[in-house]
Parts: C-alpha cells; structure tokens; sequence
C-alpha cells in the first residue's frame, strides 16, 4: 500500500492548509476539502484512511456529514470544533465520530490521534479485514495466522513459539473452554500428565503481555476448575 491518504475538510483555509503540511511532514498525503459536500464528494472517488472534519462547515456542517459516512464506510473520523463543552463532545461521538478534538489544538497531540487511529483501523478495522478475512479477532486482540503475528489495539506483541500455538489456539474458538490437558496435547503434541503447572506458567506470561490488569484480565480467562478461554468481545 502506497502513502496513508487523510482527508482534512475545513472551511478555514489556513488550518486546512497548517494540518495538511503537519501531516505531509509525518508521511501521510493530505487531500483538502473546505465543505461538508465537498468531503464527500471526495471520500465517493479516492481510497480515503482518516477524516479531519471540522463541525462548522457550510453547504453541509461535520456532524450531518458524520453521518453520511457512517451509512455506508467506517474510516476513522477526528472532529474539530470550536466548542469544547462535553455535550457537544458527546453528539459528535454519538453520531459515529471516533475522536474529537477541541479548537485551538496542539498539533503534535492531533497527530498522535492521527497515527493511533490509523494505526487501529489499518491492522483492525474493516480496511485490514477486506485485506485479510482470515484475521481471528476478539476485542483489540488480532490474531493473523498466516504471519502468526499477535496485535493489541493495533501494537504487535512479542510472544515465544509455544505462547503463539496457545494464542491461535483459544483465538480460533472464542469463548470456548480448553481444559489445560487439551491445550498441552495440541500445542506441545505429546500425552498430557500433570500438566496444568506448565500451562499455567505460559497462560501466565500471555496474560502479562496482553492484559492492562493481568489480576482482573479482559481477554484472558481462567475458569476455575476447568480450563481457560478467550472471552468473546
């Protein structure tokens, strides 16, 4: 895939024009529109990755422009307002904005949003699994099994050969519950006996690696007496 393309619409053409330098610095093509009819137009004919789009717009405002791109893609959408009250902050986000960022801004934190909502979309969101539909996925958790590479929230994971034979393992059947002499007969291929210390051991390091709370997991879940799962998310 060539460069990222990010929209930037705005009807200011010197903020249009200062994000769109930004982010030719950082390697991304930008593509400029100055109305909500205008953006449009050109996510229908190019192949765009995120959307700047500022709320005061004329011809068609942000948020009515939110939600014709909501009825048919799911490209990342930031929005720019003026207003920083949380009730708007809150009906940019309800109408399918992603994040929202408050007017003036700090370029640099708005280019951290780009990168990590780019980031996201491009490994997780619907761009990627067009690309990939074998991708197992549970939450923020992507599985390729074609690389055998494991992602969280888009970031890879570094995971030894036997943790990743147990990842693809529960991945391929969400919420299903492997009892600990299953996973070590099918991941390390030999008759289980007195085995539940070892996988323990590997389930441990995984949860480390993988879980904010390792104590309280998201994904991971031991289930007392029988075995261990990943939750379906």
């Amino acid at each position: 895939m060539g460069k990222q393309r990010v929209l930037v619409a705005d009807d200011d053409r010197e903020i249009v024009n200062a994000i769109a330098i930004n982010l030719q610095n950082e390697g991304y093509e930008a593509v400029c529109a100055y109305d909500g009819l205008q953006a449009l137009e050109i996510i229908g004919s190019q192949v765009i990755h995120l959307i700047i789009l500022d709320v005061m717009m004329p011809r068609l405002d942000g948020l009515s422009t939110t939600l014709k791109i909501r009825d048919e893609k799911n490209i990342p959408i930031i929005i720019l307002s003026a207003k920083s009250e949380d009730t708007d902050k809150i009906l940019g986000l309800s109408m399918g904005a992603d994040d929202y960022v408050a007017k003036p801004f700090n370029n640099m934190e708005l280019m951290a949003r780009v990168k990590s909502h780019l980031r996201r979309y491009l490994t997780l969101g619907d761009f990627n699994l067009q690309a990939k539909p074998n991708l197992l996925i549970a939450g923020g958790l992507c599985f390729d099994p074609e690389s055998h590479t494991l992602t969280l929230d888009g970031e890879p994971v570094k995971l030894t050969a036997t943790e990743t034979k147990i990842i693809e393992l529960l991945m391929r059947s969400p919420g299903r519950i492997f009892p600990a002499e299953e996973i070590y007969e099918r991941v390390w291929e030999e008759t289980a006996y007195g085995v539940e210390n070892t996988v323990m051991v590997h389930i441990r390091r995984i949860r480390e690696k993988i879980e904010i709370n390792p104590k309280e997991p998201k994904y991971l879940k031991v289930v007392w007496g029988i075995g261990y799962k990943i939750e379906k998310i």
